[in-house]
C-alpha cells in the first residue's frame, strides 16, 4: 500500500523534467519516456535500480538522508527543491487537523491589523495557502482579490483582469505556484490545499501545468510592473515577511522606489 503518494510523486515528476544530456548521459536511438529511466537515476544516485523503483511507488519510506542527497544530486535539484524532498520524505505523523485548529490558522491579531492600518502602502496578511486574512484599503485598490477572503492564487488563474494586471503574467504564476508547493511541504493532504488544488485543476489547465511540474521555489522577496486600470504603469517591489506564532502567515508588503514615478502613482491610488 501507497503511504506517501507526495514523495512518490514528486520523484517522477523531477525524473521527467532532467534530460540524458543534462547529465551527461549518452542515449541511442528512439527514447520512449519523457526525461531519466527509472535505471539511469538509480545509476546517477549510486543506489540498486530496485531500490529506487520501491522508493517511486512508495514501498519504502525510510530513506536515509545519505540517499535523499544522492537522489537531488540526480535529479539536479536545486537546495529549496532538496529541502522540499526531504521534508516530503519525512511526513506529518498523522495528527488530524480539526476544525478548531483550522479556524484559529485563520485568525489575525488584533495589534497586526492595527498595524496594516498603519502602512501607507499596499499591503495584506496570507496564509501558507494564499488566502488574504487582512488587507489595508491600499492593497484593494491595488487588485482586488487583495481582499480579505480571496485566494491570490486562485483569483490570479481564474480572472482575466489579473492576467491584464502583470507584465509578466507567466513568470509571475510559475513563481506562485511554486511558491504554494513550497509553504505546505509536506501537508499535502490539508483539506484546505486539497481543496484548492482540485478546484483550480479542473478550472484551469494552465495551472494544472505548473502543478505537474512539482517546483519548489520559496519566494520571500521580487520585483513586478503592473497595468493598473486606474493610474496606469507601477514598477513595485514586494516582501514577504513571516508573522511569528502563527501557522504560516506572511505580511505582504508592496512598495515602491522613493521620489519615482510609480510612489507618486501610489500616492494617487492612496487617495481614490
Amino acid at each position: 500500500m501507497q503511504k506517501n503518494p507526495a514523495f512518490s510523486d514528486y520523484l517522477k515528476a523531477r525524473r521527467k523534467l532532467v534530460r540524458p544530456q543534462d547529465v551527461d548521459l549518452h542515449t541511442y536511438g528512439r527514447r520512449r519516456v519523457t526525461g531519466l529511466r527509472r535505471e539511469e537515476v538509480a545509476q546517477l544516485a549510486g543506489i540498486s535500480v530496485d531500490y529506487y523503483v520501491r522508493l517511486e511507488q512508495g514501498k519504502d519510506h525510510h530513506p536515509s538522508p545519505q540517499i535523499l542527497d544522492a537522489l537531488a544530486r540526480a535529479l539536479m535539484l536545486d537546495p529549496p527543491s532538496t529541502l522540499h524532498l526531504h521534508r516530503l520524505a519525512q511526513p506529518p505523523s498523522g495528527s488530524i487537523l480539526t476544525t478548531e485548529d483550522m479556524a484559529a490558522s485563520g485568525t489575525v491579531a488584533p495589534g497586526l491589523t492595527h498595524l496594516l492600518g498603519t502602512i501607507n502602502v499596499p499591503a495584506f496578511v496570507q496564509d501558507r495557502f494564499m488566502t488574504v486574512l487582512a488587507a489595508n484599503p491600499f492593497a484593494i485598490a491595488l487588485s482586488p482579490r487583495n481582499a480579505p477572503g480571496k485566494n491570490v492564487l486562485r483569483e490570479a488563474f481564474l480572472d482575466s483582469a489579473e492576467r491584464d494586471l502583470y507584465e509578466d503574467y507567466d513568470q509571475v504564476m510559475g513563481e506562485a505556484v511554486a511558491g504554494l508547493r513550497a509553504s505546505v511541504g509536506e501537508r499535502t493532504n490539508d483539506p484546505r490545499l486539497v481543496r484548492l488544488v482540485t478546484d483550480l485543476s479542473e478550472r484551469s489547465a494552465y495551472f494544472l501545468q505548473l502543478w505537474n511540474r512539482h517546483d519548489v521555489r520559496p519566494k520571500v522577496a521580487g520585483h513586478r510592473i503592473l497595468h493598473h486600470p486606474v493610474v496606469g504603469d507601477l514598477e513595485l517591489f514586494h516582501e514577504k515577511l513571516a508573522v511569528t506564532g502563527t501557522d504560516g502567515h506572511l505580511l505582504v508588503v508592496h512598495h515602491a522606489a522613493p521620489g519615482s514615478p510609480s510612489a507618486a502613482a501610489l500616492e494617487r491610488l492612496a487617495a481614490l
